[in-house]
């Protein structure tokens, strides 16, 4: 395991975390974006508990590495699903933010993968 498989590892649960917590909290800048692509709000628990046991996933996979690539490959999917949530409601100029977490996920599981 190498201080990049690490460092990229913890801060990406610590990203992802924070979103789990966001959504939780149904922070606006979290909340009115799903309200515009069409999320139920019935939903926004279970998307929460899956970002969070995702990033607790990641954390754990740095010890028990079949871990952090079963919640890698979860995240990747769920964030896959994000981009195409966000294409779907048509809201180009807002795709990018999907991105932006599913990139580290990436990272993270190839690091997590090669070492």
């Amino acid at each position: 395991m190498s201080v990049s498989h690490v460092v990229v590892t913890v801060l990406t649960a610590a990203w992802v975390g924070f979103s789990a917590y966001s959504l939780a909290r149904r922070a606006d800048f979290v909340a009115k974006p799903l309200v515009e692509y069409g999320v139920p709000q019935a939903w926004w628990p279970w998307l929460a508990a899956a970002k969070a046991a995702g990033a607790v996933g990641l954390l754990a996979g740095l010890a028990v590495p079949a871990i952090g690539v079963a919640a890698g490959a979860g995240l990747i999917l769920y964030f896959a699903g994000a981009v195409v949530t966000v294409l779907r409601a048509r809201s180009y100029k807002t795709v990018v933010f999907p991105l932006l977490y599913l990139a580290p996920v990436v990272a993270a599981l190839a690091l997590g993968v090669s070492a």
